[in-house]
């Protein structure tokens, strides 16, 4: 039975502990996890791919015959790290404090509060004395905020997390995430020639060129089928650097490019149209490849899905189903064939801003579904 007041204090307890990302240090966090986890009796094991950012895998075994409980695993994972707070906060970032139906803080819903819904929900699960056939794995992981290196992908590389289906603990207000953009952040280099910048036409200036190409990159015409929980492909430039000194025609300019792109969507292809534009302009140039993540879609016809739809909508959310604009480590589990959708409790809008908030009462209506949706996926 979920219990609101020890939620409430949960939550406020793992907000108090820094976790920021960068620089990247959960230790701290990650042992109350463990330590909490393990006052029940829960399997707990750290797995550490960097100093001091241990992820925390919790298993409450099923009774089903070993082998079989595990490969019948539900995972819940949400993430323990945060992006820096920064200044002007109204209340302090590290508080938990209570007003006005919201919790305060730095994480409350990017990501703590989806953490301490799923340790609540393993505490109630056990108190309970449900006697699950299948194993339930909570994996709180670190580094979700700048790639998941060290957290949820080698956990998943390694075959340390093997689950039949995965429900990522990292969105809002209830909704179901089944469809997300892939993201490709490339440095585009220009080389261009110095010269005196009284004499520019004796040189080759690397800045206005790459002007030039980022107003065709702009408006590049992508071909794509329209998604109808997405928004067409974009481009951002997120960063730009170039020259020495105001008198000296610029011979480098380096600048960084977002893309988002629909399933569907070959990113080599993008690639290739990117050389292209650029190739219009200049031809010393180099592309830089700094991240790359494969676009995601799970039928909303999965009956995992579909349960915990039906599911959330009987304690009073929506559970929408919805495109991600943006990354989540759902993309992470389609390398290993294993399905996964998204969903939490956070308030929408409220992730890495000031002032972050989660509203308690859709803290405490997600988390009792969450345990429901647990149970009733363990009778199918």
């Amino acid at each position: 039975m979920i219990n609101r007041p020890r939620l409430i204090q949960t939550l406020q307890k793992v907000v108090s502990y820094n976790s920021e990302n960068p620089p990247g240090n959960e230790l701290v966090l990650s042992r109350f996890i463990a330590q909490d986890m393990r006052s029940l009796g829960l399997d707990v094991k750290l797995y550490s791919f960097a100093k001091n950012r241990p992820n925390v895998i919790v298993t409450l075994k099923g009774t089903f015959e070993r082998e079989k409980a595990q490969k019948q695993a539900l995972l819940i994972t949400p993430h323990i790290d945060t992006v820096p707070a920064g200044k002007g906060w109204k209340y302090h970032p590290l508080s938990g404090t209570i007003s006005g139906g919201k919790i305060y803080g730095r994480g409350t819903s990017d990501d703590k509060g989806n953490l301490a819904s799923c340790m609540e929900v393993m505490r109630g699960l056990v108190e309970d004395k449900i006697k699950l056939r299948k194993d339930v794995i909570l994996a709180a992981t670190v580094d979700e905020e700048t790639g998941s290196h060290y957290g949820i992908k080698p956990l998943l590389d390694k075959k340390i997390l093997r689950p039949k289906i995965a429900l990522v603990l990292d969105s809002d207000e209830g909704d179901a995430i089944v469809a997300q953009k892939g993201l490709m952040h490339i440095r585009i280099q220009i080389f261009g020639k110095k010269a005196h910048g009284a004499y520019n036409w004796k040189g080759v200036n690397a800045i206005e060129i790459a002007t030039k190409i980022i107003t065709q990159l702009k408006q590049m015409a992508f071909k794509y089928k329209k998604h109808p929980l997405l928004r067409p492909p974009t481009v951002n430039i997120g960063t730009i650097k170039g020259g020495d000194k105001v008198n000296i025609v610029a011979d480098f300019c380096e600048f960084s490019v977002d893309i988002r792109y629909l399933p569907g969507m070959n990113p080599r292809n993008i690639l290739k149209e990117v050389k292209h534009i650029i190739r219009k302009y200049i031809s010393k140039f180099k592309i830089l490849v700094d991240d790359l993540q494969f676009p995601y879609e799970i039928s909303a016809e999965n009956s995992a899905v579909k349960l915990y739809v039906e599911t959330i909508r009987k304690y009073g959310l929506k559970g929408k189903l919805k495109g991600s604009e943006g990354a989540t480590v759902i993309t992470f589990f389609q390398e290993h064939k294993i399905p996964a959708f998204a969903s939490g409790f956070s308030a929408s809008g409220t992730a890495h801003a000031t002032d972050e908030f989660i509203r308690m009462n859709t803290l405490y209506k997600g988390t009792k579904a969450l345990e429901a949706f647990i149970k009733e996926y363990d009778k199918k």
